[in-house]
């Protein structure tokens, strides 16, 4: 009896050895969907690529069509760290991304592939803002009073002198106007440091506000809107003439913008609350996207549609959002 059965056995055996060595069609890997709805993305902006955004463990990414697919740009160094701001040169090709750690990297194609040309893991402050001058330098700001120039795209950076009572201040944003003569340099404590003569030098406006600006805009007739904490909102004609407080019916902190063909402005935040002026920025309404995330960033195409980066991910944005209750506030600023 076990002759037989011990036959049996091996057969078996054989027959399995023969299957697994057997040549047979793979079946197709299932296709890969980047998690874009659900990645912390500070930064999103439009380049000669197409959009382009930043945000966790270092991650860029890029869509050619609108927003429909996004790639993973390709990246010198997988750093990790945080993304802050993404900004494009006027050509639309060269381009800054700047983070935690001190990192800074370089694109010369639209953002669809970058490489790293600053980074210190042990003594590096995060970077909020870059922006290119007039002259083709780079100014990068952040924590502390961090404040670094290039002049060579990138490849060396050197401090950048601004006044003594920036202290050790963050500074969270730079705003050029369009002919990057004039710019804005915005952070906590009321800081605002303003330039006239392309970013060559820089002075300290008087200060209007107590706590954080978060973001700033030059406003489509000319002057400027500074933006922050808890709803606070202010607006100027420019060169000396005085900030004024914008009405804004919510006490959330706004942190990105964008600006309509026709002079419409509209702010991102907290809550998912997105705020509209149509009369220069003295005056806002209030309306909400789905979800409760911080809107950091929104990018408009022609149309008036486009994306919103969050915290919570990237989601599309219409012309003319669900109408919200008018809430008292939306809890603590950040």
């Amino acid at each position: 009896m076990r002759t037989p059965v011990g036959i049996a056995v091996a057969v078996l055996m054989a027959l399995g050895a023969v299957q697994a060595f057997s040549p047979r069609e793979t079946p197709p890997l299932a296709a890969t969907r980047l998690a874009v709805d659900r990645m912390q993305l500070n930064t999103l902006v439009t380049s000669q690529a197409g959009l382009v955004t930043g945000g966790e463990l270092g991650t860029l990414l890029y869509s050619t069509d609108q927003g429909q697919h996004w790639e993973r740009a390709l990246v010198s160094s997988n750093r990790q760290a945080l993304i802050n701001q993404i900004s494009f040169a006027a050509d639309g090709l060269q381009g800054m991304a700047v983070g935690h750690e001190g990192w800074i990297l370089h694109t010369t194609d639209g953002g669809l592939s970058w490489k790293e040309v600053a980074f210190d893991e042990y003594n590096g402050e995060p970077l909020m803002s870059v922006a290119q001058l007039a002259s083709g330098a780079w100014i990068a700001v952040g924590a502390f009073g961090r404040a670094l120039r290039s002049n060579d795209q990138g490849l060396h950076w050197a401090p950048l002198a601004l006044p003594a009572s920036v202290e050790d201040k963050h500074m969270n944003r730079i705003v050029g106007s369009p002919d990057r003569q004039h710019w804005l340099i915005v952070g906590e404590r009321g800081l605002v440091l303003r330039s006239g003569d392309g970013g060559e030098s820089w002075s300290e406006i008087k200060p209007f506000y107590d706590g954080s600006l978060y973001n700033a805009l030059v406003l489509p007739g000319g002057g400027w809107l500074a933006y922050g904490m808890r709803g606070n909102v202010f607006h100027t004609a420019g060169n000396d003439a005085p900030w004024i407080r914008s009405e804004m019916p919510v006490q959330a902190s706004f942190y990105g913008h964008a600006v309509t063909p026709d002079g419409k402005i509209i702010l991102v935040g907290q809550g998912s609350l997105v705020a509209t002026s149509q009369d220069g920025g003295q005056h806002f309404t209030l309306s909400r996207v789905q979800g409760r995330a911080s809107l950091t960033a929104l990018a408009l195409a022609t149309n008036g549609t486009g994306w919103l980066a969050s915290d919570a991910g990237l989601q599309a944005y219409a012309a003319a959002p669900a109408a919200a209750s008018t809430p008292s506030s939306t809890g603590a600023a950040q």
